[in-house]
């Protein structure tokens, strides 16, 4: 992991105002006196460690636990749609457990035009979330987990170009990068004529779930950075709160259209029976449903904190990081093939990870020279 101090520098120094109006909600710190640099880095390198881990170890068991649902004689493209999204309930549990203190600002209630906003934000958001899912979920019907993963892992070049548009992050030499070789080791992918796909599956099928896995890392690096714009210029919240009712109300959307597509394209006809010829049996297939949507929805939140207190990019590296790392268990779990062609795109995705970081590094020897800086000013004024 980077070091945090790192990882904030991604994010053009919004983090300082966001980390104050944190500690001074906590007590930690008065609106005369500047919280201490080090309580600082504490608080922040705790949070930003726990979204990483709820971020890696979420989606690594989500897209394990879909592939095999699917590898056992589950085929619904919308039932594993609507898991992805479905497990949002259980972040009330921590929303409600939140002191009063976080609760939202009162005059941002009583404004109709602040409500119109926001509501309009959620379920534009929403429903973008569940046509993500949607091809995510093509994606990995139709690809080995291995070449899902690495095909995905395309989403961090989509993001860096996003990051510039939407929230005019940086675009340095590494981030182009890692946007270059990120995009090379999805072109292997595509091009390679021995990439397996499961069992059945045609090499049109196989075209499909590329094209939709691709376009899945496109709009979901496109969410992502309208997340952090939708933080830094509608919500204007400084709150773990604010992150809560993000995933909250964008997943109960998302699940809302998911069941609609269930239901309307035909396909809950057909869950009784997948149920009843699943092959481990239907408490089985009930746990894997039910652990799958846990899973993404543990991802999702881990993902969504990460843009709160660093930014877009950074939560898609982590992301692209996990994506890296599950070819390496689903060769352990599902017997993936790993030939030279996939090794060679796993190396190129660690590649463009790592050019992202080294960026990180340097943003922060920077950052650290400028503050060194400006105390020094600070210091010299007050001695006269």
């Amino acid at each position: 992991m980077a070091d945090c101090g790192e990882a904030i520098s991604a994010n053009d120094g919004t983090w300082t105002n966001k980390q104050q109006q944190l500690l001074v909600k906590d007590g930690g710190a008065s609106n005369n006196q500047p919280p201490s640099t080090k309580f600082i880095n504490w608080q922040q390198c705790l949070m930003i460690a726990l979204n990483i881990f709820f971020l890696i170890v979420g989606q690594a068991t989500a897209v394990l636990l879909g592939r095999s649902y699917y590898n056992h004689g589950g085929n619904s493209k919308w039932m594993a749609t609507s898991t992805q999204t479905a497990a949002f309930p259980i972040l009330l549990i921590p929303y409600f457990l939140l002191p009063s203190s976080s609760s939202k600002d009162p005059s941002s209630l009583s404004n109709p035009q602040s409500i119109c906003t926001v509501s309009f934000v959620y379920i534009g958001l929403g429903v973008l979330v569940a046509g993500d899912n949607l091809m995510y979920s093509v994606g990995l019907l139709y690809l080995s987990v291995s070449t899902y993963s690495l095909v995905c892992a395309t989403q961090l070049a989509f993001n860096a170009i996003f990051s510039v548009v939407i929230n005019h992050d940086k675009f340095t030499a590494l981030i182009l990068n890692s946007v270059v070789v990120l995009s090379l080791s999805a072109s292997l992918i595509g091009i390679n004529d021995d990439s397996d796909g499961p069992s059945g599956v045609s090499k049109a099928k196989y075209i499909i779930g590329f094209v939709c896995a691709l376009g899945a890392s496109a709009l979901y690096s496109l969410v992502l950075s309208l997340m952090q714009l939708s933080f830094d210029k509608v919500l204007k919240k400084g709150t773990f709160f604010v992150v809560l009712e993000m995933q909250i109300y964008t997943s109960a959307v998302a699940t809302c259209a998911s069941v609609v597509g269930l239901f309307a394209s035909g396909e809950w006809r057909t869950l009784e029976g997948e149920m009843n010829v699943y092959d481990t049996g239907k408490v089985s297939y009930v746990m894997t449903l039910v652990w799958t949507a846990v899973a993404w929805q543990v991802s999702s939140l881990g993902g969504v904190g990460l843009i709160f207190v660093v930014s877009s990019l950074f939560a898609n590296v982590i992301a692209t990081l996990s994506l890296a790392l599950i070819p390496i268990a689903a060769v352990i779990v599902f017997h993936d093939q790993m030939n030279g062609v996939k090794i060679i795109a796993l190396l190129m995705a660690l590649w463009g990870f790592a050019s992202y970081m080294y960026q990180n590094y340097l943003d922060d020897v920077e950052a650290k020279k400028e503050q060194a800086v400006v105390d020094g000013a600070t210091d010299g004024s007050s001695d006269c």
